[in-house]
């Protein structure tokens, strides 16, 4: 299949659960982080959720589980 002009990334969705019993739908994740499975989704989220605690200055949230969104 022929990618679309413009560049645009792909991206894979997933559904996390927090510690607290938070669920967050529909993060996005790099299709690209993927190659080695969905394993890295974890890592990649853990790394968004670090960025934006830095900005808010409040402390991210520990993730529970990781699935990706049907």
């Amino acid at each position: 299949m022929a990618k679309k002009p413009g560049g645009r990334a792909e991206f894979v969705f997933f559904n996390v659960t927090y510690e607290d019993g938070s669920l967050r739908s529909n993060r996005r994740v790099p299709a690209e982080a993927l190659a080695d499975g969905d394993g890295q989704a974890r890592a990649v989220i853990e790394e968004q959720d670090r960025a934006v605690a830095e900005k808010s200055g409040i402390p991210p949230l520990t993730i529970k589980t990781v699935d990706r969104a049907t």
